[in-house]
């Protein structure tokens, strides 16, 4: 789901709204077919394949691993500066922000 905040907007638009429909609105396979007037074959194949590409972008960007990496960095950070505490919550705040 992390990985689909952050970088579903490099997906298709077809793939945008299949993948909000599924994750956003909890349908299941079916209902996105009957309301997409598609497969339930072609939901499920566009939901493995926007899986695979956003696993791929990942891979290739880091960008969530960074986020978290850097999340750990403020935590530590708070705590050896307490005369920060309310920055890093701002901070901690935001980069917990869906995107």
């Amino acid at each position: 789901m992390r990985l689909w905040d952050i970088y579903k907007g490099l997906l298709t638009p077809t793939q945008q709204e299949i993948t909000d429909l599924y994750f956003n609105l909890d349908l299941t396979v079916s209902e996105i077919a009957q309301e997409k007037g598609i497969s339930r074959q072609g939901v499920s194949e566009c939901l493995k394949t926007c899986k695979n590409q956003l696993e791929d972008f990942e891979e290739r960007l880091h960008f969530s691993r960074r986020m978290t990496e850097l999340s750990v960095w403020a935590e530590r950070f708070k705590g050896n500066h307490p005369e920060f505490t309310e920055e890093f919550d701002e901070f901690l705040r935001i980069s917990d922000k869906e995107y």
